[in-house]
């Protein structure tokens, strides 16, 4: 993952501070927006972690301060709800300006709240998705503990929270109370999911069933069964990064599978501003191929020779096991390494003397099996790797038909 430092301005022309984490080897498919929790900030783990795992999954995702908390500026004393929410509309603006629109929104607790109201002000935005999330905005107000009482009273009081002191004031209060998240998921017409934990003792899971039951389909529901409200345990989080990100691609393609289409197995596009990188569909698969930087490449995926090489050693392992199940021999792993080369014809000991004026294309095939097979079954499957499909049409005398359409 590639990570870099932003900043960009919110409505009231107050500097917001964000980070923008990038997929490591290939351009992003789509951004996303991720709100965080009340009073945290962009590098709260949980943020932090379900970022990085979008990140993975081919997401630019902009995790960024709210106003007043964190490095953005701002009084938070003067923020509220809905200012949360503006916050979120300023960071689409920015994205759809200096990269590409968001077409995400994610957000934790009250920024799962927040994630639903931004997100149907958001005309890019095709689907949000919420952890933990309150069904409505004043469930935060039992955070205040004793000092609501004084801020309804006094106009304002501080409050300190995770060791951290803010200052609440009654408009804070009263915002709250104004706006409800099941009003607004009612209103909501993009793709919903819900994800809570039913062992939340922050945010009960009652809150997810009544965010759902008022939200229009398609909606989505996911249990994070073991997990606490903050998600701290990085494993969880990484887990939640993943399934948001599955579950998106459902209702937002990429760019690869709307540009590309054959009625063929297998095509390639490649773009003159693109370099080598050029896109590929496998099937009903999508994929980049590439050449390394060195030879003026994005290395944002493996070369033609590599993906050759990758299907003689997926072939053979799948080869093996076959015939392995068959036999009711047990392997547990299989292991196919190969590499690709040009060797002299001087050099190799098995080619024909018609190549000996030139080089040969040389695939070197190393497997490693775990298995408690005898020395004759192994040598009976190596025998069974050479007869492997991929093996054979490379063995075999081959045609290409070409021509212009």
């Amino acid at each position: 993952m590639r990570s870099s430092k932003i900043n960009f301005t919110n409505a009231q022309g107050e500097v917001l501070s964000g980070k923008l984490d990038l997929p490591a080897n290939q351009d992003p498919h789509n951004f996303a927006i991720f709100a965080h929790c009340f009073t945290c900030t962009k590098d709260f783990s949980a943020v932090r972690n379900v970022s990085r795992a979008l990140a993975s999954q081919g997401f630019g995702v902009l995790r960024f301060d709210f106003t007043g908390l964190g490095d953005s500026d701002g009084d938070f004393a003067d923020t509220n709800f809905s200012s949360n929410v503006d916050d979120l509309i300023s960071a689409a603006d920015f994205l759809a300006k200096e990269y590409k629109a968001p077409s995400l929104l994610v957000g934790h607790s009250l920024g799962g709240a927040a994630a639903i109201f931004a997100g149907g002000k958001i005309d890019t935005i095709k689907a949000v998705a919420t952890i933990g999330a309150p069904s409505n905005p004043v469930h935060v107000q039992k955070q205040l503990g004793a000092q609501l009482a004084t801020i309804r009273e006094k106009g304002q009081a501080q409050v300190k929270l995770a060791g951290r002191d803010f200052t609440f004031k009654k408009q804070f209060i009263d915002n709250l109370e104004e706006n409800s998240c099941v009003e607004a998921a009612r209103n909501l017409h993009e793709a919903l999911l819900i994800l809570h934990s039913p062992q939340d003792d922050t945010v009960s899971i009652k809150n997810a069933e009544e965010i759902y039951l008022a939200a229009h389909h398609p909606k989505s529901f996911v249990t994070l069964d073991g997990s606490e409200h903050l998600l701290i345990d990085k494993e969880n989080a990484s887990y939640v990064g993943k399934i948001i990100a599955g579950w998106a691609a459902r209702y937002i393609p990429t760019p690869d599978e709307a540009s590309i289409s054959t009625t063929h197995q297998v095509v390639a596009s490649l773009d003159a501003e693109d370099g080598f990188s050029t896109l590929l569909k496998l099937g009903s698969h999508h994929m980049k191929a590439d050449e390394p930087v060195r030879v003026g490449g994005n290395d944002y995926g493996p070369t033609p020779y590599e993906l050759l090489a990758g299907s003689l050693s997926a072939c053979t392992a799948m080869t093996i096991q076959m015939y392995a199940k068959r036999k009711n021999w047990h392997i547990e792993t299989v292991e196919c390494h190969t590499s690709y080369s040009k060797t002299h014809a001087e050099d190799c000991a098995v080619c024909d003397e018609s190549d000996t004026a030139g080089k040969i294309d040389t695939f070197h095939r190393e497997i490693k099996i775990i298995s408690d097979l005898d020395e004759k079954q192994l040598k009976r499957i190596l025998q069974i790797a050479d007869k492997c499909p991929v093996h054979k049409t490379l063995h075999s005398e081959t045609q290409v038909l070409t021509k212009l359409v």
